[in-house]
């Protein structure tokens, strides 16, 4: 750790570029909602951002299409990119960095060097296993190669987005480059699993905060992703579940339910079996999502999502309502629940509307005998 303290820390960075304390501040409390901490922990993550030494970022790209970066330094907030990323941290990338060549595999190495056992390694990208790994090539050497030796390294390794996490469409049927995640190629070091085609910004920035702030990983779930960001289904944050419910769908994108913005499932939404975010921190500064945007989820966060049936067929059973229980089924019963919970609800009316009736008559009855009195 002593040669850490030679590097600026995250709010003298900050400073630099410009910003005030008040900005950074802002920054803390930002990327503490984010990541689902509590207001109080909002002290604890500007103390650390303000009191540790930047953590040096190794970014490898190997087959992907650039997405996660781009979702990267298009987080609705400018400090996750302009600091947390391109100012701070980030001593390579073959995408953003200005050096090339020899200069920036020099760069590279340098810091495998020096901050050995302590950069953060982010890999976009899987890894092709075959024909010797000869698909993807780096500095004349192959992804496989160049990943085996930054990941030696590395204090922890997070796998950015779902070519990464798990293949992605490289690795679709037939999968002719046998691309491969990363988690199967290297066991012995701590991995982060942030898939997503891309994944969110802030979700990406939420867990290098993370890191930073509290020493260690987020807490993961049994696919190693966060569970702060993959713990629900996207089902269950979308504002069309009441219809989903209510047993209302769309039957074609252009029909009048689907103008009505009834459920989506019928023409393909795989929310009810994609663990994500998407419902809750949405994209472009939090505007909108794909369900928002009128079309299904098609479960990009979710291993072989690709090969998982056509995108605009409907799912033939859902998990969370029984091994058998089908959407329509579910939306059946929902609907049968709603008209019993009607007709319950007019018999229950009936019967009262008896009883005051019955009550005025008794009172109408005593009345009428207390004037004949």
């Amino acid at each position: 750790m002593a040669t850490l303290q030679k590097r600026e820390t995250y709010l003298e960075a900050i400073l630099k570029q410009g910003y005030s304390r008040r900005d950074f501040m802002k920054f803390a409390t930002f990327i503490a909602a984010y990541m689902g901490l509590e207001q109080s922990a909002i002290g604890q993550v500007a103390k650390a951002l303000e009191k540790t030494p930047r953590v040096p970022v190794i970014w490898e790209h190997y087959q992907e299409c650039t997405c996660c970066s781009e979702s990267f330094i298009r987080s609705d907030h400018p400090i996750v990119a302009d600091i947390i990323l391109d100012k701070i941290s980030l001593d390579y990338t073959e995408t953003l960095m200005a050096a090339a060549g020899e200069q920036a595999e020099a760069a590279k190495h340098e810091t495998m060097k020096k901050y050995h056992g302590e950069y953060i390694l982010c890999v976009e990208g899987s890894i092709p296993l075959g024909d010797d790994g000869n698909y993807c090539c780096i500095a004349g050497r192959t992804a496989l190669d160049q990943f085996k030796e930054a990941a030696e390294g590395a204090k922890v390794i997070i796998a950015w987005g779902s070519c990464a996490s798990n293949g992605c469409v490289q690795a679709a049927k037939p999968n002719p480059t046998e691309a491969t995640p990363i988690h199967k190629i290297v066991k012995n070091k701590p991995i982060i699993r942030v898939p997503g085609c891309p994944p969110i910004g802030e979700v990406m920035a939420g867990i290098i905060v993370h890191v930073v702030t509290f020493g260690k990983l987020p807490e993961l779930d049994g696919k190693m992703r966060p569970k702060a960001f993959y713990s629900k289904r996207v089902h269950d944050s979308c504002y069309r579940r009441p219809y989903y419910d209510a047993g209302l769908f769309a039957e074609s994108f252009d029909d009048e339910n689907a103008k009505k913005g009834y459920c989506l499932y019928k023409v393909g939404c795989k929310g009810p079996m994609t663990y994500n975010a998407c419902g809750v921190i949405k994209w472009n500064n939090g505007v909108s999502y794909p369900i928002q945007s009128g079309h299904g989820c098609f479960g990009c966060s979710e291993d072989n999502f690709w090969d998982n049936g056509p995108i605009y067929e409907r799912l033939t059973a859902i998990p969370g309502f029984g091994i058998e229980a089908t959407a329509d089924k579910v939306g059946k019963t929902a609907l049968g629940a709603l008209a019993a919970g009607v007709g319950i609800h007019a018999l229950a009316t009936t019967i009262a509307k008896r009883k005051q009736v019955k009550r005025n008559v008794n009172e109408g009855v005593e009345n009428l005998q207390d004037l004949e009195s």
